[in-house]
């Protein structure tokens, strides 16, 4: 028997080398799929205490991507993924719209369940008017037809949409939103003030080719057939293979399901070793998700016995990757924004988070006041809790069988928006790249000076022999 020696991330350390730039100065951006391509190495996790549409936005606002969990029906799920792709675009190619025979109640239900402010209206087919929550202000009878209320005749931008000549007609005309048509006066397609405002606003958003903010979905070997025609219908930029054990035949099956039917990017996982990352990779995954047992809720560890630790097991998936360039996803264990770094300097092209996204202000855990601090709900996808709603086929249990956790159900303090949070974890691991000088991910990824310590260093390098009275926002204990 041989045993191999393996290191969590708290077990080791970067080296520190000459740098002729400033932290401020590297480049950050990373590919994690085929025509994915993220402002920052971040994807959000997909649990349902951490990514619904919300956070997704937020995220995709800030450059990174984040993963709607299947802890929802898959009509539920791909409302949402659809909710991030119209929360951002150039054009909207295909606008929500009404009929003028619908009436003022219908528009209302209609706007608020997409939460938009106005609809191109049409007759027959053609544009003919456009009702927005301005026309219906006053409007006390909502039994109206939309005829008696839309302003009629609306400005228009006629066969390719122009931004520059958009702009124009913006400024000329005082409105909010250009119907784009054709020749023969049919929609084809509709851009809105705010979508300019909001790309000028987050110049850094991580967007599609056609300007909408990315976003993935996970799905199961059980649900391939269910969820993804839904998720393309509604543009889901790619798919994760969301299950506890991806180093399996039914996992590598529904890789290469996804691939031979819907021909989408998707992730596959979760793998702990070479011969497991190898294994899908044959099966057609563009990317590979690892960790087994590294996350703060999961106990999979103690309760199966097996696991890796997060750092040798990137480490190994990025030796099986080599050949074939196929990006490497480490998700969990990532308490510090150094974490981050040795994850990527491990050659990882990204993160996945979970525990320090729970409690942000975007995620989707309730709220708990608790000795007068606010915390939010965070559980693993293996609680008790999660299995009963829907996660339970990711632990290899039956919907009906009693569910064996392997994960628990907890709490984490409130942290506010997520948009400031993002700012410490991306300049920390800025910090850390200027510290090696590395001015760009794949310098970083080809860096390989790590040192290990010992549980001294460890301590050494955490606050000690001293009372902190003012907490900085990118470190606890």
């Amino acid at each position: 028997m041989q045993l191999e020696e393996t290191l969590s991330y708290d077990d080791v350390l970067l080296q520190p080398s000459y740098s002729d730039f400033l932290p401020g100065d590297t480049d950050v951006t990373t590919t994690i799929l085929p025509g994915v391509n993220l402002q920052i190495p971040i994807l959000s996790a997909a649990m349902d205490t951490v990514t619904e549409d919300r956070l997704a936005i937020a995220l995709a606002l800030e450059g990174g991507v984040g993963v709607i969990h299947r802890n929802l029906p898959p009509a539920e799920q791909a409302r949402q993924v659809g909710m991030v792709k119209r929360f951002l675009n150039w054009v909207i190619e295909s606008p929500v719209t009404v009929d003028e025979d619908q009436t003022v109640h219908e528009v209302w239900e209609i706007m608020t369940g997409y939460r938009i402010s106005g609809l191109p209206v049409l007759s027959g087919g053609r544009l003919c008017g456009i009702i927005t929550s301005r026309d219906m202000r006053f409007c006390r009878d909502y039994t109206l037809k939309v005829r008696d209320v839309m302003t009629p005749n609306p400005v228009v931008e006629v066969g390719r949409p122009d931004i520059e000549s958009a702009k124009e007609k913006f400024d000329t005309h005082k409105i909010e939103k250009l119907p784009v048509v054709d020749g023969e006066g049919r929609l084809t397609g509709l851009i809105t003030v705010k979508d300019l405002e909001k790309h000028n606003d987050f110049p850094h958003a991580a967007t599609d080719s056609s300007g909408r903010l990315l976003v993935g979905a996970a799905i199961s070997p059980n649900d391939v057939d269910d969820r993804l025609p839904l998720l393309t219908e509604s543009k889901v930029d790619f798919v994760v293979l969301d299950t506890a054990h991806g180093d399996s035949r039914n996992v590598a099956d529904a890789v290469a399901r996804v691939k031979d039917r819907y021909g989408i990017p998707v992730i596959g996982g979760n793998v702990a070793t070479v011969e497991g990352t190898r294994r899908l990779i044959e099966a057609g995954a563009d990317a590979v998700k690892v960790g087994v047992g590294p996350g703060s809720i999961c106990t999979t560890r103690v309760v199966a016995g097996i696991g890796v630790p997060q750092f040798s097991a990137v480490v190994w998936a990025v030796e099986a990757a080599a050949k074939t360039g196929t990006p490497i996803i480490a998700d969990g264990g990532i308490k510090y924004s150094g974490d981050v770094v040795k994850a990527l300097a491990a050659g990882a092209h990204a993160v996945m988070i979970g525990n320090l996204f729970a409690g942000l202000r975007e995620s989707p855990g309730r709220e708990i006041i608790f000795e007068g601090r606010i915390f939010k709900s965070y559980r693993g996808m293996g609680s008790i809790g999660a299995m009963k709603q829907g996660s339970a086929d990711r632990y290899g249990h039956s919907a009906t069988e009693e569910p064996v956790p392997e994960g628990i159900e907890g709490r984490v303090p409130y942290k506010g928006e997520l948009s400031p949070f993002v700012h410490q974890l991306v300049t920390g691991l800025r910090k850390g790249m200027g510290y090696c000088g590395c001015r760009s991910l794949d310098q970083l990824r080809k860096y390989k000076k790590f040192i290990k310590i010992s549980a001294a260093g460890l301590r050494e390098g955490h606050v000690h022999d001293v009372v902190i009275t003012q907490e900085p926002p990118n470190y606890s204990r």
